[in-house]
């Protein structure tokens, strides 16, 4: 009896020691969590990024607190935005423009995969059309998780201690009025009038910083079906060619960054065509257009580098 205590004191003490040394291993094993900068930094294929937020001053804000959210280019990705753009290294990316670029990458709450719809964020970035409004993100969910029409999402969820990270293939330059028109499904009438052969070249324009900042006030597909349907023309490449231009510019204003807090009543705009419309505020904004014929602005505020976009349910005509 006296040997059988003793087996199980003995064999009751080796559990317990065992036990100890293993939680003790289990406690130096656990890894301690990482900030957003402290990731990217011991992942080998963000060292770019890493090399790049160096550079740009932004080590500090993506290490400290707070809550964000930033889609992290791989290295190739950075590779193929220095090809691209004509910069030898990345020492050849001037630190202003390298800032605003990285972030264009960041919003500034965590937002998880689950959490990602298809429509405009902010980001905290801002560009030469507004030294106060933020540049807008556009994010379609259709196929997978595409930004701004260039980068698709390749890994999600990525847990920080101040936010998440999201891994994309390509790095999301500072968006252009062409850049979201073309990156949202509900404009491709508009791009495809823009882009007709016949016309001038639209997407240099629009796309450029010439006469800009520009305010752009964009009609959906639906609204280029509806004018269709009322000039009863059978589709886009009937509408002779210089009426086509004359109506595209008639959608845009330029030098000026419009935002939807600039709108007042009554508010008459001379447009880049050189006529003009009028801005009303009640039961919503709506614009007048020299027909007489009212459209509704259903979104407002798109912001991009070079101007900003509100989006109408009827196409304007001079």
């Amino acid at each position: 009896m006296k040997n059988l205590i003793k087996t199980f004191t003995v064999l009751f003490c080796a559990s317990i020691l065992s036990y100890s040394c293993a939680s003790k291993e289990d406690e130096t094993t656990m890894e301690t969590p990482k900030s957003i900068y402290e990731l990217a930094a011991a992942d080998s294929d963000l060292s770019s990024l890493k090399a790049a937020v160096d550079k740009a001053g932004l080590s500090a804000t993506l290490s400290g607190s707070g809550t964000f959210t930033v889609f992290a280019p791989s290295n190739a990705a950075f590779s193929q935005f220095l090809t691209a753009n004509g910069f030898a290294s990345l020492n050849d990316v001037p630190n202003a423009v390298l800032k605003e670029v990285l972030l264009n990458h960041v919003l500034g709450s965590k937002v998880m995969a689950s959490q990602v719809t298809t429509g405009y964020v902010s980001t905290l970035a801002k560009g030469s059309a507004s030294a106060t409004r933020n540049l807008s993100m556009f994010i379609n969910t259709a196929s997978g998780v595409k930004i701004n029409g260039v980068a698709n999402v390749t890994k999600t969820d990525i847990g920080a201690t101040n936010g998440v990270i999201h891994k994309v293939d390509a790095v999301i330059g500072l968006p252009t009025i062409v850049t979201h028109a073309a990156a949202n499904p509900n404009f491709t009438s508009l791009v495809a009038a823009l882009t007709r052969a016949d016309q001038p070249n639209f997407v240099s324009i629009l796309g450029g910083t010439a006469s800009s900042p520009f305010t752009v006030f964009a009609p959906t597909n639906t609204a280029f079906t509806n004018l269709l349907t009322e000039l009863n023309l059978p589709n886009l490449a009937a509408i002779p060619g210089a009426t086509l231009t004359e109506v595209l510019k008639y959608h845009v204003v330029a030098g000026a960054n419009v935002a939807s807090t600039g709108i007042t009543d009554n508010m008459v705009v001379t447009t880049f065509q050189g006529g003009t419309f009028k801005l009303t505020t009640t039961g919503g904004v709506k614009i007048i257009d020299q027909k007489a014929r009212t459209s509704n602005v259903i979104a407002t505020d798109v912001q991009c580098s070079n101007g900003i976009i509100h989006v109408i349910d009827k196409v304007l005509l001079p």
